[in-house]
């Protein structure tokens, strides 16, 4: 059987400062997070996790003491989510929440967007994303890089970048065989 891994490093350092506790909350089970002196160091072996589990009151707390720091598209997510519990609670209700990033709305690079946009220490995010396998499979390898900034959030995969390659090569064919019409004297 083969395993897939997507290790992943995010660059800069995230300073502490820039983040809500929700964000923090979030970002340290979503990557493996390392402190250090310049922030938080964002990573991961086998890739980010799209799905994290908190408990309702870790959720709750951590919410309400982001809302000082304005909305995010986290804060938004999550408020969803806890109207939805309470609404669907009824009389036992579990004392943990799934919270699903897959939401182009929600997920981690919103996140990281939401932070640069705060920021007076960073102005951009880099996420570089190696894809590996366990066994020499033609589908398991290659990478990704994204670019996150205040404005826009832009990702190329190995794949695209290649595709890029064979339109222009295909481009460069079809210029070399068009017939050339030259002036008859």
């Amino acid at each position: 059987m083969a395993d897939y891994h997507s290790p992943t490093v995010v660059q800069p350092n995230i300073p502490a400062v820039d983040m809500t506790p929700l964000e923090r909350l979030i970002l340290d089970l979503v990557f493996d997070a390392e402190n250090e002196a310049c922030g938080i160091y964002y990573h991961s072996w086998c890739g980010p996790s799209d799905v994290v589990t908190l408990s309702v009151d870790d959720l709750r707390t951590a919410c309400a003491a982001s809302h000082e720091q304005g909305e995010s598209s986290l804060g938004k997510h999550v408020i969803a989510l806890l109207a939805r519990y309470d609404a669907d609670a009824g009389g036992d209700p579990p004392d943990d929440i799934d919270v699903d990033l897959t939401d182009s709305d929600s997920g981690w690079d919103q996140m990281f967007q939401d932070i640069v946009r705060r920021s007076a220490a960073i102005n951009e995010i880099v996420v570089t994303t190696a894809f590996t396998c366990t066994k020499m499979r033609p589908d398991g390898f290659g990478g990704s890089v994204m670019l996150i900034t205040a404005d826009a959030i832009r990702c190329r995969s190995t794949t695209d970048i290649l595709e890029e390659f064979w339109n222009e090569a295909a481009k460069a064919a079809t210029a070399r065989q068009a017939p050339t019409f030259t002036d008859s004297p």
